[in-house]
């Protein structure tokens, strides 16, 4: 047999290693870890390139946070002052509510990989939304560069910045590379609303009750994003709306691509 006509054999063999290995651990409905693992990574470097690059400047940032402390005011829901000033007087709370806002992240972690071992049906459609969340929120952060609290009203302490517990300073992202005004909306609190979704979906099926217990994650990382200064109130329903959009959208897309395998 010649080189040539042992080509195609080749590249079917090759092949058919790829796709064994991306299948590896395929089973109940869960999909391939390999795939999901470069699929989240490539996720999580997309959102914070492009998030790092929707930094506006400064001055616009500060005014759109005047318009929404005006706003604020209006509706009677400019409480960022007031919380900030009463943990600042309470020193012993500091501390818990620096380490809510930091150790989120392994909260985060920990449930995507839960639900995707012990809850295998739900997976897919907790990680489609986390993933629209991602990418829905990017052309808010380039249109609406937002001061958080700590910045553009004054009397407020940037409590993370003089506590944080990694040894960073927030005030200092400017130097950092990081998007500072990007408080619109907190996706602390997005993510935090996103964890207690997934939770709640696993467990609605077999423990409806209990599953309810899940949004007390949310309702407190958006205490703790106004006491350290963080967000404004609407910044929180803009997190409550970001969730609510990738829901419908998932959703929608799920519908969708039923319907065609029906009519294919």
């Amino acid at each position: 047999m010649s080189t040539r006509e042992a080509a195609p054999g080749r590249l079917a063999c090759l092949g058919a290693r790829v796709r064994s290995v991306v299948s590896a651990g395929r089973r109940e409905g869960r999909p391939a870890p390999l795939v999901e693992i470069v699929l989240l990574l490539v996720v999580v470097l997309l959102f914070t390139r492009l998030h790092g690059a929707a930094t506006g400047e400064a001055a616009v940032a500060t005014a759109n946070a005047r318009v929404l402390q005006s706003i604020e005011r209006a509706l009677r829901i400019d409480i960022a002052l007031g919380a900030n000033r009463w943990l600042t007087e309470h020193p012993v709370f500091i501390q818990p509510v620096v380490l809510y806002y930091r150790l989120y992240y392994f909260v985060v972690l920990c449930v995507l990989v839960w639900i995707f071992i012990r809850r295998a049906g739900a997976y897919v459609r907790v990680r489609r939304t986390l993933v629209a969340m991602s990418f829905l929120v990017l052309p808010v952060f380039f249109a609406l560069p937002m001061s958080p609290p700590r910045f553009a009203l004054p009397g407020v302490v940037d409590i993370i910045a003089e506590h944080d517990i990694l040894g960073g300073h927030a005030a200092r992202g400017i130097e950092s590379g990081q998007n500072v005004y990007s408080a619109m909306p907190s996706m602390h609190t997005a993510w935090s609303l996103w964890c207690a979704y997934a939770v709640w979906s696993a467990f609605r099926p077999t423990h409806p009750r209990a599953a309810w217990l899940a949004w007390l994650f949310p309702l407190g990382m958006a205490a703790v994003v106004l006491l350290s200064g963080n967000h404004y109130v609407l910044d929180i329903a803009g997190s409550i709306t970001l969730l609510t959009v990738a829901i419908a959208l998932t959703a929608a897309y799920s519908h969708l691509s039923r319907t065609g395998l029906r009519r294919g």
